[in-house]
């Protein structure tokens, strides 16, 4: 049985989103049972079969990506597997797809409802500016973009160590409030949410929705850090005809 995630936020009717689960598929444990990652060692056939019960439940063609932490954001091609963090599009149908299984997926739009983008942020995507990047290929103003962040791991569960911390606040002073001291010396606990909040901020866009989520608690989701063995679930935005 599927049990998609839709996200409740104030898009434009036009633009429609959807969080897979890890339940409706076909891939065995430790992948169990909607696993889309293809690059995970899961049985191939079972991630194709996956991925065609998710273009057929919502009549999509999903633009996947070969993600790699970075801050690159290319325009969505579903014929092409590119190597980036994020995409846009204009066309109909193509969705622009997020795989996560704890880093951050974040899904964008403009307020008109003709342009879409969705970027994986983990943390060295998130401080090198992939948030950002996704902003830019909207190219319109901060005030008419909204923002939706997705199911990623909760700030209960995220502990970095010191040179995260640094990474954000050398640049985004006002990112500090985003850790707190954990229980082991020399380390933090960080809120990815209130990352992602703070770097929209400084670009000008305070329409951020979503949040809350934990990957790491919530077996609903893939977490890596629960066991590092697993699939990934997809957070997708894409334009209706």
């Amino acid at each position: 049985m599927n049990d998609f995630l839709i996200p409740d936020w104030p898009a434009p009717a036009r633009v429609r989103t959807c969080v897979t689960t890890r339940a409706g598929g076909v891939s065995q444990a430790p992948f169990d049972s909607l696993n889309l990652g293809d690059h995970v060692e899961d049985d191939p056939a079972a991630v194709a079969e996956n991925r065609r019960r998710l273009n057929s439940t919502f009549s999509i063609r999903p633009a996947w990506l070969r993600q790699v932490h970075g801050v690159v954001v290319v325009e969505a091609d579903p014929g092409v597997t590119a190597e980036a963090d994020g995409s846009w599009t204009m066309t109909p149908g193509v969705a622009c797809t997020a795989m996560t299984a704890d880093c951050l997926p974040a899904l964008f739009c403009d307020r008109a409802g003709t342009r879409v983008a969705a970027a994986h942020a983990g943390w060295r995507g998130l401080a090198a500016g992939v948030l950002e990047a996704a902003v830019d290929s909207l190219g319109v103003a901060p005030s008419e973009i909204l923002v939706w962040l997705g199911p990623a791991i909760g700030p209960q569960a995220f502990e970095v160590g010191a040179e995260v911390r640094e990474a954000f606040i050398a640049t985004h002073p006002e990112t500090v409030e985003a850790f707190v001291p954990s229980r082991n010396a020399g380390r933090f606990m960080a809120d990815i949410y209130a990352l992602a909040r703070l770097r929209l901020a400084a670009r000008g866009i305070t329409a951020v929705h979503g949040g809350g989520f934990c990957t790491v608690s919530d077996p609903r989701f893939y977490s890596y850090r629960r066991s590092p063995r697993t699939g990934r679930f997809a957070s997708l935005i894409w334009l209706a005809d």
